[in-house]
């Protein structure tokens, strides 16, 4: 008989904060959590960064903080009995092996430095962003890990030099968390989910690509063990927990899709968060995208086959509300923005297209700007502040629709989560535009509710074959608009989508040394060698 005090806890660390969570083994509710804010730095445009070191120490005191709390309702800590982990995705860290030390900041997922990068990539493949995707999923992009982690290589010393003395490690932060907070510092690992967002995994043997890592030129010693999402990946080193196990390490977006319990093939979710994240679950099966969408690993549970699925990413979703209150001081907290969002009835025909740093999919599009058009001297902040909620169900629109293309068949509801999804004016815009119900659980945490549910099935808790035994309760949002309507809208955002395209042109391909463009790496070198010593003779001879 299980006991009724068994807890299970929760890693949980995402963009803009830190948490700790713990559930109950007995009923799956969540008992109490600790948050912590993680401060992003961005020193020039496009980059954003997070301290390392503020992430471990953030992680930390979650855990004691909420040690604290458990004490307080008179239960405590030693009831938890395995912890998961979870995890923003492709933000990417180097640091010493010998010290532990960070040799940089983590380069945050949105982070968009890697443009130049990205382009001297695809020289090497005629401006084909697709040339890896049958081995890793993915597409060229900065968003992904190897780009990061190239551009690192390329222009911080201190990792040229860690590389060279063979000090250099590499790792997302679930690596980051693990090195630290499990074992003797010396815990180099990762799970296949994570492993799946760098460009470097082949997804069919789940493991390290010689040929992708000789592509983009870096070292595998530099990379951390593929383990699956479902083991153990050892103790905790010190504090409260010191001695529990962590059984379970998954990307945020596929332990939201455990989460959610979309466990079946054909079944999908979406995370509105900073960003959103819309999960189509393809089985056992791999299945490449030809409507810009990525192939990407849901999970792996021990040595049960990997569930594979295709994933459409939008880069800017909350974080256009975020601008909204910061920058343009248009709300004061992010809770108003539900409220003045109803305060009319449309949005005054104005569309709004954030495209900060460019437009992931379905378009891959770097040269994108953000653009708000069809202003009026009738339009207010209410207005905009509606676009700006609308423009987040357009982004998951055009996802929706490439995702039915590639599976070729019809999604016929939306379950969601995140931050945003508590905003009903918004979840009703989202089944209006898609046609269809958007379901809202009533766990409102399921990615940390994931990570906990893969982490209590490595230590048989449970099997996670029954979705009916978890009491998850739904919130459903019905369409409320013609189907003219909707069209008319959609075909309204897609000529601001084109509007704002190629408005950044300071993204060019890398230009090649003079002797490279003219033919080549040896013939070129030759030509200018020749060209040289002509030009010297002609001057001498008409000189001496």
């Amino acid at each position: 008989m299980q006991d009724d005090n068994l807890l299970i806890g929760a890693i949980d660390q995402g963009t803009s904060s830190s948490r700790f969570l713990v559930f109950s083994a007995k009923d799956f509710q969540l008992i109490t959590y600790h948050q912590v804010p993680i401060k992003l730095i961005s020193d020039q445009a496009g980059w954003v960064e997070i301290d390392p070191k503020a992430i471990i120490d953030s992680v930390v005191e979650c855990i004691e903080k909420v040690s604290e709390y458990l004490a307080e309702m008179g239960l405590s800590h030693r009831n938890i009995k395995t912890v998961g982990l979870t995890n923003q995705r492709e933000t990417s860290i180097l640091w010493d092996k010998v010290t532990g030390k960070p040799l940089y900041n983590a380069i945050v997922w949105l982070d968009t430095r890697t443009h130049s990068t990205v382009d001297e990539m695809l020289a090497k493949c005629n401006n084909n962003p697709n040339y890896l995707k049958m081995e890793c999923g993915l597409p060229f992009s900065t968003y992904f890990s190897a780009l990061k982690i190239k551009w690192l290589m390329d222009n911080v010393p201190e990792v040229k030099e860690a590389i060279k003395e063979n000090r250099c490690a590499f790792g997302t932060v679930d690596s980051w968390i693990l090195w630290n907070l499990v074992g003797d510092k010396s815990v180099h690992l990762t799970d296949v989910t994570n492993a799946s967002r760098t460009m470097l995994m082949n997804l069919k043997t789940l493991d390290w690509d010689d040929y992708l890592c000789d592509f983009f030129a870096i070292p595998k010693s530099i990379l951390p063990q593929i383990k699956s999402s479902a083991e153990n990946y050892g103790s905790i080193n010190s504090g409260c927990l010191k001695g529990t196990n962590i059984t379970a390490v998954l990307g945020d977006q596929q332990a939201d899709l455990v989460g959610q319990l979309c466990w079946e093939k054909g079944s999908a979710k979406n995370t509105y968060g900073t960003g959103c994240f819309l999960l189509y679950n393809t089985g056992n099966d791999i299945v490449y995208s030809t409507h810009g969408l990525i192939t990407t690993v849901a999970y792996k549970f021990g040595n049960e086959k990997p569930v594979y699925a295709l994933e459409g990413s939008v880069a800017i979703a909350g974080a256009a509300i975020n601008w909204l209150i910061d920058n343009l001081q248009f709300m004061e907290d992010i809770k108003d923005c539900e409220e003045i969002a109803e305060s009319v009835k449309d949005t005054g025909d104005v569309y709004f297209v954030p495209a900060f740093s460019g437009l992931f999919a379905p378009h891959w599009n770097a040269t994108a700007r953000g653009l708000i058009i069809g202003i009026t001297q009738y339009t207010t902040k209410a207005h905009i502040i509606r676009a700006t909620l609308e423009a987040v169900a357009f982004q998951n629109l055009e996802i929706v629709e490439s995702m039915n293309k590639d599976s070729g068949i019809n999604l016929k509801m939306l379950q969601v989560s995140g931050g945003m999804s508590k905003n009903k004016c918004l979840l009703q815009m989202q089944a209006d535009l898609l046609g269809i119900p958007v379901i809202r659980p009533s766990m409102t945490e399921t990615t940390s509710f994931g990570a906990a549910l893969t982490a209590g099935k490595t230590i048989g808790l449970w099997d996670l074959k029954d979705q009916k035994k978890i009491p998850i309760y739904n919130e459903t949002f019905y369409c409320t608009i013609t189907e003219e309507t909707r069209n008319n809208k959609y075909k309204k955002w897609n000529k601001a989508v084109k509007k704002c395209m190629g408005w950044d042109d300071s993204s060019e391909p890398i230009r090649k040394p003079f002797w490279k463009r003219i033919g080549g790496e040896p013939f070129g070198l030759l030509l200018t060698f020749g060209l040289t010593l002509s030009i010297g003779y002609l001057i001498y001879k008409k000189y001496r």
